[in-house]
């Protein structure tokens, strides 16, 4: 006689999906927003002040560094979560990690230049990055990622 050793893990509920399809659109436009700035896009830049851009285009590579594992991390932890793998809580910790030290950076930094609203979205980008991290961390916890 043979004895059945399979694992079930638990079935992800609709709000892994609404989750994770969320967290996709909002990364992948941090990703886009990424690659318009490192590629320089004029139409794309056009609407924020120039010395705001100048100041984008100035930083240095471990910066820019910073800023594509917070945006690329959190695409990355949103796959990871709709594939339902435990990988999503570490790539949405790196996420959330990353976008906190470069804002810091950002808002500490002298010669960085002000923008209205700037505050607000950053607390935005950083309190989204933390509810993703939650999310993926209960849901690996309840078995649903592995």
């Amino acid at each position: 006689m043979t004895e059945d050793t399979t694992v079930i893990t638990p079935r992800g509920s609709w709000h892994l999906w609404l989750v994770g399809i969320l967290s996709l659109l909002w990364n992948g436009f941090g990703c886009y927003d990424f690659t318009m700035t490192a590629t320089r896009n004029a139409d794309y830049l056009k609407p924020y002040p120039q010395e705001m851009v100048a100041y984008w285009l100035a930083m240095p590579w471990w910066m820019w560094a910073i800023w594509a594992v917070g945006v690329f991390g959190g695409l990355l932890g949103a796959i990871a979560l709709l594939m339902r793998s435990a990988w999503a809580v570490k790539l949405f910790a790196a996420s959330l990690l990353a976008a906190a030290v470069s804002m810091a950076i950002n808002m500490t930094a002298a010669d960085a230049p002000k923008m209205e609203g700037m505050e607000f979205m950053s607390a935005v980008i950083i309190g989204f990055a933390l509810l993703q991290l939650v999310y993926a961390y209960w849901q690996s916890k309840r078995g649903v990622l592995r």
